[in-house]
């Protein structure tokens, strides 16, 4: 019998330190970002995590950048 292999799921929390490494953010961004409330983060005793949805929705609310053409 053929075993299924299934696309990994992503990670439902990362850390701080994960989050910077995937986003490409520092971590002074990071905290600042949550301190405004711009990024959910929940704590699980010492430890800081964002979870997978609070980061999509964090980066889909960046702005997006506008090209002009020249006119």
């Amino acid at each position: 019998m053929e075993r299924m292999v299934s696309a990994p799921l992503a990670k439902r929390a990362r850390t701080v330190k994960e989050f910077c490494a995937d986003y490409s953010v520092g971590k002074t961004l990071t905290y600042a970002e949550i301190k405004a409330g711009r990024l959910r983060a929940v704590k699980v005793g010492d430890r800081t995590l964002i979870l997978h949805e609070d980061s999509e929705a964090w980066v889909r609310s960046l702005p997006v950048v506008k090209t002009g053409a020249p006119a």
